[in-house]
């Protein structure tokens, strides 16, 4: 765990003169989360397209949260956190003392932290968002060259701490090059039984005009899962078609958000040549970022998306939200991949801009 100020690592693209990323800043102390990726934009400048305070306001923030419940939950609230071994939310029977919850994973009895639930009184708890969100991952490793700037480094993860199946190895690649910002991720089964394994990403991307409600969304989503409420934004079962609704932003081009709240499950994933791709417009400052993830693993995109806020959250991601849960009914296929000993993974998402 990096608990005081975890230390970060700054990608410096090649120079170019035309639109570009220019820089990112990556802290392997917070399970490789991207705290900032910036762009040189025509009519804006260098522009930070992460909503995230700058490093010293972050460490500090995250020496405050080293003294709390679950001090990585700071990681998710800001910047780009990595969701491993699961995204999203993981429901299961509350301890006494509300710090954990028991749930059954594959034929195994798990216990999982309570770091997440509703705020209203008497809300549920559940574990959410995985659990590296403050590991520190080691071996890191500069792989430059004249086109790119990238850094790996690995995480020898075991059981998480919290007796997860198997044992998980994990390696992280960031590559940042004028015409994008890259993440890859590798886990790997190192145990001796079945490992199941979640892999997201979290990032908040900004709105550099501020005006969220003329912002565009773009999702190749043919459907959505529905949720009890947005307090607890726990699944029903239900998967329903978004053709038709507020929820359909399909078209090319996307969609203006206008007042609409999302804290939603998109699902069924159109794909091009292997990858889905979401896009974030904001045609008042001539801005358009495109989301780019390897699918299949990648099976569901978790959007968060506040109507008061300059920011729209674009989660890919394996597994769609309380993956084992009984809602779903035996034999439905929710995302996780089921890894035998020796076999990996790969989860790859990266940043375009437009």
């Amino acid at each position: 765990m990096a608990a005081m100020e975890p230390p970060a690592v700054t990608l410096q693209a090649p120079p170019t003169t035309a639109p570009a990323f220019t820089s990112a800043e990556i802290l392997p102390g917070r399970g490789m989360m991207t705290l900032q990726v910036r762009a040189r934009l025509p009519e804006l400048g260098e522009v930070d397209l992460i909503a995230s305070p700058p490093l010293a306001e972050a460490r500090a923030r995250f020496e405050r949260s080293a003294r709390q419940p679950f001090p990585g939950n700071e990681s998710y609230l800001f910047g780009g956190a990595v969701l491993i071994p699961y995204a999203n939310r993981i429901r299961g029977k509350l301890s006494a003392d509300g710090r954990t919850i028991t749930t059954r994973i594959l034929d195994r009895e798990v216990t999982l932290p309570a770091n997440a639930g509703g705020r209203r009184p008497g809300a549920e708890r559940y574990a959410m968002h995985g659990l590296i969100l403050d590991s520190e991952a080691g071996s890191l490793e500069r792989r430059t060259s004249e086109a790119e700037d990238g850094r790996r480094g690995t995480l020898q993860a075991g059981d998480f701490g919290w007796g997860w199946p198997s044992k998980t190895e994990l390696t992280f690649e960031n590559v940042l090059r004028p015409d994008s910002f890259r993440l890859t991720i590798t886990a790997r089964n190192v145990g001796d039984e079945a490992l199941p394994i979640g892999i997201g990403w979290h990032p908040y991307l900004t709105l550099p005009s501020g005006r969220r409600e003329q912002a565009r969304l773009h999702l190749p989503a043919r459907s959505r899962t529905l949720v009890n409420d947005y307090d607890e934004v726990l699944p029903t079962g239900e998967v329903v078609p978004v053709a038709g609704t507020p929820y359909d932003f399909s078209p090319q081009g996307g969609k203006a958000m206008g007042g609409l709240f999302l804290d939603d499950c998109f699902v069924d994933l159109q794909t091009a040549a292997g990858e889905v791709v979401a896009e974030v417009i904001d045609p008042a400052a001539s801005y358009g970022l495109r989301v780019v993830a390897a699918s299949p693993p990648v099976g569901a995109i978790q959007v968060f998306a506040p109507p008061d806020k300059d920011f729209i959250v674009v989660e890919p991601q394996f597994n769609w939200a309380d993956p084992f849960g009984e809602e779903w009914g035996p034999g439905a296929e929710t995302g996780m991949a089921l890894l035998k000993p020796g076999e990996s993974v790969i989860y790859s998402a990266r940043l375009e801009l437009f």
